[in-house]
């Protein structure tokens, strides 16, 4: 898979547009809920934080717990919206080991060079039975992200991200199953004419990959669904639970 560096230039189009409206997150929290057990003390990390919305969020919804945040790059360390934000990346995690009560990972899991060298660092941190948590728009499961009904031919790139069974082998050789997966809807944007009106092809990785033709012709597909289109954008990301 080819990797976003995340400059500035990718990180503030990211922080601009990519961060979730606060009354748009209940469903995440009560899926996270299902997995992640919030008790006074307990550790939670977002790795791959980016501008660190959903550090953000977890502080907001459990203020008892102690919300972690790691991230690679210094553009997206920066603009966060969460204090302290370590550097570090899913190979070298900056906790001691047996420290951490789960890991988020949100839209990171294809910027991940060695998904095995990853689940390792992760078993280490975590204490036993800990969850890893992984939002991400997987190979071959598009059908619910509307992102990819404008912009067709970036469906070949979603196809070279892991799929959840490529997760799952990789994080098998650290000793982690499969606990649940589920997709997650969301509402991403108000209405096409907003998601049209703040689009930024910097924000997301599958666009950046597309030619510049292909890019343009899904920019014209949305404007002109934004004529015609009424009702919030809603899209379903998967939640895949790991131990």
């Amino acid at each position: 898979m080819a990797l976003i560096a995340y400059d500035n230039v990718d990180a503030a189009a990211f922080e601009e547009t990519r961060h979730l409206r606060d009354d748009d997150l209940a469903t995440w929290r009560a899926a996270i809920g299902r997995h992640f057990e919030p008790c006074p003390g307990a550790r939670l990390l977002d790795l791959g934080c980016g501008t660190g919305s959903w550090a953000r969020a977890f502080h907001t919804w459990w203020p008892g717990i102690d919300v972690l945040a790691v991230e690679p790059s210094a553009a997206m360390r920066e603009r966060a919206v969460f204090q302290l934000v370590a550097a570090g990346a899913a190979d070298d995690i900056p906790f001691p080991n047996a420290s951490l009560d789960g890991v988020w990972l949100s839209t990171v899991i294809h910027h991940v060079p060695d998904l095995e060298a990853a689940a390792r660092e992760i078993r280490r941190v975590l204490k036993p039975g800990a969850p890893v948590l992984i939002r991400s728009a997987f190979a071959g499961r598009h059908e619910a992200i509307n992102l990819f009904h404008w912009f067709p031919e970036a469906v070949v790139v979603l196809d070279r991200y892991p799929s959840i069974p490529d997760v799952e082998v990789a994080f098998a050789t650290a000793g982690f199953t499969t606990t649940g997966c589920e997709p997650v809807p969301q509402v991403t944007a108000p209405s096409v004419a907003d998601a049209a009106a703040g689009l930024r092809r910097e924000a997301h990785t599958p666009l950046q990959l597309i030619s510049d033709d292909a890019y343009a012709a899904g920019v014209a597909r949305l404007q002109e669904a934004a004529q015609t289109e009424s009702g919030p954008v809603v899209d379903a990301l998967d939640l895949l639970v790991l131990r």
